[in-house]
């Protein structure tokens, strides 16, 4: 007799997933996480805590309301960190009842301490009063989740030198930053931090940024993002960081040299498994400190799964979720669907992007037709009210048969209405149902329309010459 059925390590988004998950399906579950680290790296230090900082600084700087009201328009004149951190807290304590309430609701009990591999279908659980406890378990859920990747050659201070953890702890806002890679997270903070008002510069040793995403929409970014003083070094790496009294000096291996208050890392993620004796329990992890799933999540060890960030790509909350979900049901025995390919992707930089399906690039390498449509807010309505004017909505649609092939969304609102398209492809819509539909007035979403209606209008053109 085990002492649960299903034990999860790690309280993050797949964590909680999987627990509840397990729970409805009337396993005795339990979770294994540090007091202080309830709903894991998600809620204390990665995604809630940095888009609640977005949402601080957009308010606090006025930056949204500076086409209607002037660029001098501020709502605070000296922003500290003390205003950022807040709202930050406010929203983290928010949401780690939330996740206690629903984890105690559903009989999920919390084992507070870490968690280590006895064998297969046990674990050394160290509370830190110095003696460990053996938990035994039929199944477990690896969900460990990640930390910054810091590389050996850096000396991080926490201070001067610190990773995507670490600067939302900085004790000031900087007057200058230099952003080490231009990658989601990366990018994320280089646009909050400039909105502040901080000189940043962003060393990137590819050519672009975020180059899984439609070009024209990174364009659009990069134009917004140089209007606020940010400078791109892209084709460069940093060869050296040296901190001095006041500020750190960044030497590039192309000879420049940069001064800034504050060094920010941004050099991807890192499976968060050293301490997890994995091999224990039979398992391994690679360089990167991620494990090797099969479809249903299930690792080389047959009662052993895991989920989200540990085992890579995607990493995405979102799809950590899903994860968690899909690995209990299978560990239970219970039939599954398998995640839908469309899957949409969210930046919260400033301003955000979304989008779900194909980019132009994939398909002209796939050499697949398609016509574009464009929608841009400030030819509608609800764009003009809420100060947008830069903000665009691109329909990637077959010229055969209609379908969506793709939606890209750049401006206020992106990671929302992105899923309207996310729903047409999913239940294998055309553009013929975006052209019928009747949109609330005004709106963003009305985008969608106005889109679809262009796009329509090219292939209309087309099939005319063709006749």
């Amino acid at each position: 007799m085990y002492d649960y059925d299903l034990l999860v390590l790690g309280s993050g988004p797949s964590g909680q997933k999987a627990a509840i998950a397990a729970a409805k399906l009337g396993r005795r579950v339990a979770i294994v996480d540090r007091r202080d680290m309830l709903g894991g790296v998600c809620i204390n230090t990665g995604t809630v805590p940095s888009k609640t900082l977005r949402e601080a600084v957009l308010y606090l700087t006025g930056l949204s309301q500076r086409d209607l009201y002037g660029s001098s328009y501020r709502v605070k004149e000296d922003i500290t960190v003390a205003d950022l951190a807040a709202r930050t807290q406010h929203v983290i304590s928010r949401q780690t009842d939330v996740i206690r309430n629903q984890l105690a609701r559903n009989k999920v009990s919390l084992i507070t301490g870490t968690g280590r591999f006895a064998d297969a279908h046990s674990v050394w659980v160290d509370a830190g009063s110095g003696r460990e406890t053996r938990v035994s378990f039929d199944k477990a859920v690896v969900a460990a989740g990640t930390r910054p990747a810091r590389p050996d050659s850096v000396d991080f201070d926490d201070r001067t030198i610190v990773d995507s953890d670490g600067v939302i702890n900085l004790q000031a806002v900087p007057r200058s930053m230099v952003v080490v890679g231009a990658g989601v997270i990366g990018m994320e903070y280089a646009s909050l931090f400039a909105a502040l008002g901080t000189k940043v510069t962003v060393v990137e040793r590819r050519p672009r940024m975020l180059d899984f995403c439609d070009e024209e929409i990174v364009e659009s970014l990069k134009y917004h993002l140089r209007d606020l003083s940010v400078t791109f070094r892209f084709g460069e790496e940093v060869a050296a960081v040296e901190k001095h009294r006041s500020a750190a000096l960044c030497v590039l291996r192309s000879g420049k040299k940069i001064v800034a208050d504050t060094v920010m890392y941004s050099a991807g993620r890192q499976g968060q498994t050293d301490d997890l004796a994995l091999e224990a329990a039979g398992l391994t992890a690679d360089h990167r400190g991620r494990i090797t799933v099969d479809a249903d999540y299930r690792t080389a060890v047959d009662n052993i799964y895991a989920v989200g960030d540990v085992i890579g790509f995607p990493a995405l909350a979102s799809t950590s979720m899903e994860q968690g979900r899909l690995a209990a049901q299978h560990a239970c025995g219970e039939p599954a669907r398998s995640m839908s390919d469309l899957q949409p992707i969210g930046i919260y930089t400033i301003p955000e992007i979304s989008f779900v399906g194909k980019t132009e690039e994939d398909l002209t390498e796939a050499s697949v037709p398609f016509e574009v449509g464009i929608a841009r807010y400030r030819e509608l309505a609800r764009g003009q009210i809420v100060g947008d004017s830069y903000g665009m909505l691109k329909l990637l649609v077959s010229p055969e048969d209609g379908r969506l092939l793709g939606v890209h969304v750049f401006g206020t609102g992106a990671t929302e209405i992105v899923h309207i398209g996310q729903a047409v492809m999913g239940c294998g819509g055309t553009v013929d149902y975006l052209l019928d539909a009747v949109f609330n007035y005004p709106t963003l979403a009305e985008a969608y329309k106005v889109a679809a209606l262009d796009a329509a209008n090219k292939i209309r053109n087309i099939t005319r010459i063709n006749d």
